[in-house]
């Protein structure tokens, strides 16, 4: 069984996948402490079951945890319905396909300038971090016009949501679990500051919609915190992973660059070839078989979705990156009702990276390793220096 912490799992896991695929849809992971799905069926099966649910048990001791738990506690994605859905409801218009369609022209000028940038960056200094520059700036944007958050501030927010993220991690050191929780703090309280001004000075945007609603303030905090992580944290990681395969799968980076129209298929395929979530857990609230597999009451099962990425039963040549791949049932924004509630939006901002690069520095190549995030269920990269 792979060790998540294990650096060479870390910097490939799908020989690992493939290799517990062959024995089986579903086993139990001792250093995990769960069963995990491996297989696309019973991933899938995880995610859709409504006899499995995302169940919070607070980060304990509760008391040095109170600000990290307070934000999972009143988050949509750690309830089931109805408060799961009553939560959602109030989101989801701000989401909608037709909605976020209206903020593609903007999406696009904001990637345009901010290629441009990275181009400028490239020609002063020879080469530039591509997640600096890029990746990060351009979901954090989008994500803070949304809400109603100074800009300015994006940098501060990727800043606590990194720390917060580790979390989800499994052993973690601890302190980086107090680094955690004191970000959760800060970020818990500048959350409520604005929210308290924009009560005094409502605006056109989501936040001022969050507090008009009968969401009680810690819902209206939680509720911030997840939109501005969730937006974010997934996109940064696709636009890093899938720059790297593209650069390092070479044709496939000149293909995009002579047909520019793939990007939405090559959204797609980046996200299948190297997830940026790779595991998500389920809680059982009843006896539940997935696969042949029996999960107990109160235990927990995770759909491993790098493994459902790359299974043979339903995608052709899984280990080849093709960014024409069609149809491509991808299960990384997940499934059932706790779907990924910003997937418009993301494929709109990935798809617009993919475009302006693919325009603007055809001749884009990597200037030195990437540096790998230490992590295994957020998987990214931390650097990701390229030159053109």
């Amino acid at each position: 069984m792979f060790d998540p912490r294990d650096s060479q799992f870390l910097a490939d896991p799908y020989p690992a996948f493939a290799e517990l695929r062959s024995r089986g849809a579903v086993h139990h992971h001792e250093g995990l402490g769960l069963s995990i799905a491996v297989s696309h069926a019973a991933a899938s099966a995880v995610l859709r079951d409504r006899r499995l649910g995302r169940l919070w048990q607070d980060a304990t001791p509760a008391e040095q945890f109170a600000s990290f738990n307070m934000l999972h506690r009143n988050s949509l994605l750690e309830n089931e319905p109805p408060a799961h859905t009553r939560l959602r409801r109030l989101v989801s218009a701000a989401f909608a396909r037709g909605h976020v369609e209206r903020l593609r022209p903007s999406v696009e000028a904001l990637a345009d300038r901010m290629v441009a940038e990275l181009a400028d960056h490239i020609a002063a200094e020879g080469q530039a971090d591509l997640l600096e520059h890029l990746a990060q700036p351009l979901p954090v944007a989008v994500i803070t016009e949304l809400l109603g958050v100074p800009e300015r501030d994006g940098p501060m927010l990727v800043g606590w949501s990194n720390a917060i993220v580790k979390m989800y991690e499994y052993g973690l050191p601890e302190p980086q679990r107090r680094e955690a929780e004191a970000s959760a703090t800060e970020f818990a309280d500048y959350l409520r500051a604005l929210a308290a001004h924009r009560a005094d000075r409502p605006g056109d945007d989501l936040l001022s919609h969050l507090i008009a609603s009968d969401l009680t303030g810690d819902e209206v905090v939680a509720t911030a915190v997840l939109l501005l992580m969730a937006g974010h944290e997934a996109t940064v990681n696709v636009i890093g992973n899938g720059v790297h395969a593209l650069l390092t799968h070479r044709a496939q980076w000149d293909r995009l660059v002579a047909d520019p129209a793939l990007a939405p298929t090559a959204t797609e395929e980046l996200i299948r070839y190297d997830s940026p979530l790779q595991l998500f857990e389920r809680t059982a609230t009843t006896d539940v078989e997935i696969a042949g597999h029996r999960i107990a009451e109160g235990d927990k099962i995770a759909a491993l979705l790098g493994a459902a990425a790359r299974d043979p039963e339903v995608f052709a040549d899984p280990d080849v990156l093709d960014i024409g791949r069609t149809p491509n049932p991808h299960l990384g924004f997940g499934g059932g009702v706790h779907y990924c509630l910003g997937a418009p939006l993301a494929r709109i901002e990935i798809a617009a990276a993919l475009t302006a690069l693919a325009r603007r520095l055809p001749g884009l190549r990597e200037a030195d390793a990437p540096v790998r995030r230490g992590e295994f269920v957020i998987r990214g990269f931390s650097v990701l220096p390229v030159t053109a």
